[in-house]
């Protein structure tokens, strides 16, 4: 019976998380809520991950003493105790408002068989026996809460069984004699398990579930130098009709975790509750990952001729380049170039409804290579767009589908006269339009994996795009092995 909470905790975090954590009380970046829905789910899966849980259960041993009329007093002792068969027919899982979750289990019975010895002065006996216990209820609260490293805390409370019924059947050399005094040991039976039953469901929360909950990695490695702060930000929600954990979601540099700038704004999901799950993923998650990527470097690039496909129109030299700049190919004849850009700051998504849009900002800087000497810059440009994307989701991957804006080119510097920014901008538009796009939206159609545990799949998927956040719900099948 111990395995209960731990049986169905177990396949409440497969339905929920489908974790350096600063001081609780900031706003989250990702918030997942599972409603009473999807804890009726939860508990009906649990149930059938109980039943088999309860098959590999040594129950303890209990002793005792008999006296039968013209016999005499004797000793008794059942061990070896093994569920052998069990039926757990209802189960519930439902929010503890403002604490954490109540579980219940009823209508359910075990079958329990094991060994006995019997001792009356020297007379020893032994012998096998089977036990029906039926009518078995369970009720216990579990408290869920948060400390200080933004991890979770579990504490069972109010926990409570009852057994209706209880017939022992036992065989053997005089097992008879048992039977003699069987509503004693039915009696000593009901009572021994009644009271083991929270003992045991105390001691697998606080010696099992919760030290385990102090092992989950509170952050996870992304790439060499970006990783993900998931630690909880508060203590799980609990209201009338669902429950809501509510994680940090900051995208860090792994070799220095500091502070960010960027403060995580509030998110004020909607009242919905159809769905088993819902998940909101706050613009802060996108836009911590893109100061870190832009701290690194990630988002600038270095393009030189030997980097362009030998059968393109297009080549980084001063004579391709003339069109643009004419007094380029006089100044620097038959030469390479290399152009380097770098945003200017970094990107920042930003999530309106209906829409998921960034403006980025860059500047390219354009050298000559001579032969024989050090490169040497010649122009200097400034590109602004606006980049809008439409996302959609399936049973198991996200697809979207980028719309393109304008690009605008701003000559900031030259060295080698008159440059047609114009021109310049007109062929990049044209370029991105026909082949840059076109090849990122094929990508996008094929669209990227959820990140799900193999068990679970989503279903009735639905996105909502609000101010500041994405909202997804969905229902949850969990695939039994």
């Amino acid at each position: 019976m111990g395995a209960l909470a731990g049986a169905l905790l177990s396949i409440l975090l497969a339905l929920l998380l489908t974790s350096t954590p600063e001081a609780l009380g900031a706003n989250p970046g990702l918030v997942a809520r599972i409603t009473d829905k999807g804890l009726e789910y939860a508990a009906q899966e649990g149930l059938l991950a109980l039943q088999s849980e309860l098959l590999r259960i040594t129950l303890p041993d209990f002793t005792g003493d008999f006296r039968i009329p013209h016999v005499g007093r004797g000793h008794y002792e059942f061990h070896s105790l093994n569920i052998h068969s069990c039926k757990l027919l209802r189960s519930a899982m439902r929010p503890f408002p403002g604490h954490g979750l109540s579980l219940s289990i009823s209508d359910s019975s075990i079958r329990v068989q094991g060994r006995w010895k019997v001792r009356k002065a020297f007379l020893k006996l032994q012998g096998s026996f089977d036990v029906s216990v039926k009518g078995i209820s369970i009720s216990v609260n579990l408290l869920l809460g948060s400390e200080s490293s933004g991890r979770p805390t579990v504490a069972a409370s109010r926990c409570s069984s009852n057994i209706g019924d209880v017939e022992v059947d036992m065989s053997g050399d005089l097992g008879w004699l048992l039977n003699l005094f069987h509503n004693q040991i039915e009696s000593k039976f009901q009572e021994v398990l009644e009271s083991k039953i929270c003992e045991m469901i105390q001691k697998s929360v606080s010696s099992n579930l919760q030290p385990y909950l102090q092992t989950l990695p509170v952050t996870k490695e992304i790439d060499s130098f970006a990783g993900i702060d998931y630690s909880l930000v508060e203590a799980p929600r609990a209201t009338a009709q669902m429950l809501e954990v509510m994680f940090k979601g900051e995208i860090f540099h792994r070799n220095h975790h500091s502070p960010v700038a960027l403060p995580a704004p509030v998110i004020s999901l909607p009242e919905e509750h159809d769905k088993m799950v819902y998940f909101a993923v706050s613009d802060y998650v996108f836009n911590t990952a893109s100061l870190v990527y832009h701290q690194e470097g990630h988002l600038n690039f270095s393009i030189t001729d030997d980097m362009i496909p030998p059968d393109s129109n297009i080549r980084l030299t001063t004579k391709s380049f003339r069109p643009f700049v004419p007094r380029l190919a006089r100044l620097y004849p038959n030469m390479n170039l290399e152009l380097q850009g770098s945003v200017t700051s970094a990107p920042l998504l930003n999530f309106s409804p209906g829409n998921v849009s960034v403006e980025p900002y860059m500047e390219i800087d354009a050298f000559v290579l001579p032969p024989s000497s050090n490169k040497e810059l010649v122009f200097r440009l400034s590109v602004a767009t606006n980049v809008s994307a439409i996302l959609t989701f399936n049973t198991s991957k996200i697809t979207g589908f980028l719309k393109p804006g304008k690009v605008k080119v701003e000559l900031k510097e030259s060295k080698a006269g008159v440059f047609n920014a114009e021109l310049l901008e007109a062929i990049l538009n044209y370029y991105i339009l026909n082949n840059l796009y076109p090849k990122f939206n094929d990508k996008l159609t094929e669209g990227f994996s959820l990140p799900l545990l193999k068990q679970v799949q989503l279903y009735d998927l639905g996105l909502q795009i609000h101010k500041g956040f994405l909202f997804l719900g969905a229902n949850v099948h969990y695939m039994r092995d």
